[in-house]
């Protein structure tokens, strides 16, 4: 560990016991992760089945056409987006934000198509960073003339990042918006009882087995019927492949990022 993330995550237990602790948690829950896939004998790629045709995939599961309209649209969109963003000197891609990655386009991609095909009043999204996958869904809502998205969001423990948090969703498109900070652990119960019911889910938070499992089974209890389940970087664990044996989606995939070794998934819950 790193003597400056040490200093930082000690001020954090002291500043906020608990968001403090679950930082500290997450530490030792990567390492538990690894153990655990490098145990399971193969690679996440092949023990999630992933491959490049997730479009496709994720369309038929969807029962919508694929190609289709709002797939040609986001790539003008997505464009556009990242160009906003550098122009206003924010460096957007791989290890971007205190070492983090923005949204791969795949799964940016991906969403902007669940968004245009469920038209979902209520989203509910973990993780913000840049806001890069936020602006994506603001976005599509926008396109959608309908929706508004929720965002859960523990900021990094370096204060000089803080000033960078959803630097991407201008302010056009915040009437739409609900930022709130904290950690899913704390925020997540509170606001899907507030919610009542979600079309859509979208995980982009700490990526450890523990943590997805957690939001996954809390978000799907309160997810509409017919409504998908998105998950970024599930190669991390083996979290999301336990919970779609557990869940028996309606439909699920898997697939690779175009940037990097990564993989998101998606889950559309059944009748």
């Amino acid at each position: 560990m790193k003597l400056g993330y040490a200093t930082r995550s000690a001020r954090s237990v002291l500043l906020h016991p608990r968001q403090g602790a679950e930082r500290v948690r997450g530490r030792i829950d990567r390492h538990h992760d690894q153990h655990e896939l490098a145990a399971a004998g193969a690679p996440a790629a092949m023990l999630y089945r992933a491959g490049r045709d997730g479009a496709a995939r994720l369309h038929a599961a969807l029962g919508a056409e694929w190609p289709c309209e709002a797939a040609a649209e986001f790539g003008p969109a997505w464009d556009a987006m990242v160009d906003d963003l550098s122009a206003s000197g924010v460096h957007v891609g791989m290890a971007s934000y205190g070492g983090w990655n923005d949204s791969d386009r795949t799964f940016a991609a991906a969403i902007w198509c669940v968004i245009a095909h469920l038209r979902p009043a209520q989203v509910l999204e973990t993780g913000v960073a840049h806001g890069l996958t936020s602006r994506v869904i603001l976005e599509a809502m926008r396109r959608n003339r309908a929706g508004e998205l929720w965002s859960i969001d523990l900021p990094a423990t370096d204060p000089a990042l803080h000033r960078e948090i959803g630097v991407a969703v201008p302010p056009q498109l915040r009437s739409r918006w609900h930022y709130i900070e904290g950690t899913s652990r704390d925020r997540l119960p509170g606001v899907l009882d507030d919610l009542g019911e979600i079309e859509v889910f979208v995980h982009d938070s700490l990526h450890t087995g523990r943590n997805t499992w957690f939001e996954l089974n809390r978000a799907w209890s309160r997810l509409r019927t017919g409504g998908a389940a998105v998950v970024d970087d599930i190669d991390h664990s083996l979290a999301f492949r336990e919970f779609v044996a557990q869940a028996h989606p309606a439909s699920w995939i898997a697939a690779r990022h175009i940037t990097g070794p990564g993989l998101w998934g998606a889950a559309i819950k059944a009748d």
